[in-house]
Order: C-alpha cells, then structure tokens, then sequence
C-alpha cells in the first residue's frame, strides 16, 4: 500500500475517531445531563476521568504497536468505542455513565494520535514525518465535521440516537478503514523492534531529553486544554461583545490547518526542533497583544493561538523521532506525553480557578510556561538517537 492511500485512510478514520469520542460532550453534555437527572458538570468529570486514563495506558498501547504494528490496535478500537458509545446510551444514571466514559477512555488511549503516530513510526520508522503531519492534517477537521454531525443526530433521534449514529459509523466507516492499514512494517521492520544496547551516557542522555520533552509537550498541552475550554469568556473579559468573542474563536480550526500547511510544505525539510519553537513562542506573543490592545486584538490572538497548537500536535510525534529514533518508539511515547495527558484532563477546572481570580490576566500563566518550554528547547540535543 502507499503512503499516500495510508494517510488517507488513517487520516479519515483518526476524524471519526477524535469525533465521536473527544468532540462528543461539547454538543451531547447538556441533553444527556437534564435526560439522566445529573449536572452538565457531572458529565464532564465522567469525561476528564476518561482523559486521565489515556494517561496511564498510553505507555502500554505504545508498547503493544512497537511489537506487532498497530492496525489490529485501531481496529480493537473502534469495537472498544462502540461498546463505551452502546453503554452510554443505554445509561440511566451516574453509574453507567461513568462506566461508559471509562470504556470510552481505553477507545481514546488505542485509537487517537499517539497510538496513530506510533502505527506510522513502526511502518515507515525515522521517514513518518510527513505522515504524521498529513493525518493531523486531516483530522484538523474532526469538529468543524463532528459537532455539525453529532448536533444533527440529536436533533433527530436524541442524544442516545446520536451515541448510536457513532456506533454505526465506528462499524461501517472507520473499522474497515482502519483494517486496510498495513499490517506490519513497510520499511526495514528490524529498525523497529531492535536497537543496540545503550551505554550508560547514552542512557542518561536519552533520560533527560525524554524529561525535558515530557516539560515541552505538558506546558504547551496544559495551555491547549485550558484555553479549549476558557477561549470566549477570555475574549470577552478583555472587552470583546460575546458575538464577535465567538467570531473570533471560530478562527481557532482554520488557523490550526493552516498551520499544519505551513509545516507540511516549507516546514518539512526543518528539523522539527525548529517547528516547536514556532509552536511555543506563538501563544505568548498573541497573549501580549491581547492583554496590551485588548479587544481589537482578539483575532490576532486566536489566529496565534491556534497556529501553534496546529503545529503542537504535529510536534508531538515528529520531535520524539526525531531525536529518539523509531526503535521503541511506542512505549517512550506514551511515557514522555503521559504527563501531559494528565494536566490536560485537569487544565480546564485549574485554568477556571485563575481565570476566577486574575480575569484575562491568566493569560500570564498560560504565556509564561510556552516561554518555559521555548526555553527548554534549546536545552533539548538532537541526534544522535540512543537506544
């Protein structure tokens, strides 16, 4: 198979993927709060719970992918996702709803970027870049195509039927997808599951840029996260009408495809240290415009904002590569961005609390650790690739 047919299958079924999981409470929360008899809040503590536990299997998944390649991983996935997406229909309580969001949470650790990222590494090792870039390409459009849809579903048989809507298109859309995927190594499958053994330097060599990383991508996640959620109150607390807020927000998904462009054409012979510095030094610019010239700078910031984040993700899997190498690639991966798994399930309530305080001065918080981790990439060495 080519890689062109592989990113496009991957990428389609990764929209489907980040759709029906991650996109879902934005739209389902409320009518499954007042049918169950709970708060909006409650169901997004069940949601959070969910994220934290992509945290702690991610590592597991990553080393499951580096063994035996990662098409049967994605399809398990999407079976994993419609039993969490049967069993939130059919809830009637906290109780099963949690345990749906919980079963949904093993879907997300198997079937979202990270395990992607490593399918790719294992089948095309240090050569998956563009690969990686071109299926976050794609997946850029998982909520300008998910809320419209799942909205739509709502609208039309509830919000259990639009549960239900996610698994028949799980069933008949993305599992099949995912099943044309390579199944094992296109390219030199040994530089996948072997590397010679490391010396003691080389290891603590390979210790401290993972630490360092883990810094870079839980810094640049936490402000992801807490701005996902705080973004047009921001807007709006530096004096922006609530109707140009939203307008202004909505620039978030074209600048983050936009950006994911730019890397995968003039940015796609560069190291990809060079595109997380961009990534991380985007944000506190567009935070000191916002703060400096309040409401006429809303656009500026979120176009900022969401380029960087664009280019974040894409960072994330082409960095440890990079530096690291596609021996192993799954295991380390999910261990350098278990952290940031684990304060982006929390950013969102952590953000709210300063956000409470400081009002859009917050901003200083989220701007100061993207300057943190744009510090630190310059302590990050790049080749060579310890075992």
């Amino acid at each position: 198979m080519t890689k062109p047919r592989t990113i496009l299958l991957l990428g389609t079924s990764q929209t489907l993927a980040w759709a029906g999981s991650y996109y879902l409470p934005a739209v389902l929360a409320a009518p499954m709060a007042r049918d169950l008899g709970v708060s909006t809040a409650t169901i997004f503590v069940a949601f959070s719970g969910a994220l934290l536990l992509t945290a702690f299997l991610g590592p597991r998944v990553g080393r499951a992918i580096d063994a035996r390649g990662g098409r049967a991983i994605l399809v398990a996935s999407n079976l994993v996702f419609v039993a969490g997406l049967l069993l939130l229909a059919f809830a009637q309580g906290p109780v099963l709803l949690f345990l749906a969001w919980g079963v949904l949470g093993f879907g997300m650790a198997m079937g979202l970027y990270d395990p992607a990222f490593a399918t790719l590494a294992r089948l095309y090792g240090t050569d998956a870049r563009s690969a990686i870039t071109g299926i976050t390409l794609i997946a850029g459009f998982a909520s300008t195509i998910g809320w419209p849809l799942s909205a739509a579903m709502e609208a039309a048989w509830g919000w259990r039927g639009a549960c239900l809507g996610w698994v028949a298109i799980n069933l008949l859309v993305a599992l099949p997808m995912n099943a044309m995927l390579p199944g094992a190594s296109v390219r030199a499958p040994a530089a996948a599951k072997t590397a010679p053994p490391a010396t003691p330097d080389a290891a603590r060599e390979t210790r401290r840029a993972a630490i360092l990383m883990a810094f870079i991508f839980t810094s640049g996640g936490f402000s992801a996260a807490a701005l996902a959620a705080h973004l047009p109150a921001l807007l709006v607390g530096v004096g922006a009408t609530p109707a140009a807020a939203i307008a202004a927000a909505a620039l978030m998904g074209p600048a983050q495809v936009g950006a994911r462009v730019l890397e995968f054409t003039f940015l796609r012979r560069a190291h990809p240290l060079l595109s997380a510095k961009i990534a991380n030094v985007t944000h506190p610019v567009g935070a000191a415009l916002l703060l400096a010239l309040g409401a006429p700078a809303a656009a500026a910031f979120v176009v900022l904002h969401g380029a960087g984040n664009g280019i974040q993700t894409i960072v994330r899997g082409t960095l440890p590569l990079a530096v690291f190498g596609a021996a192993g690639y799954g295991a380390r991966q999910g261990m350098i961005v278990a952290p940031a798994r684990v304060l982006g399930a929390l950013a969102p309530a952590l953000f709210g609390f300063v956000v409470e305080g400081y009002g859009a001065h917050a901003l200083w918080l989220t701007a100061g650790l993207s300057l943190a981790a744009f510090v630190a990439l310059f302590f990050l060495r790049t080749p060579p690739r310890p075992a």
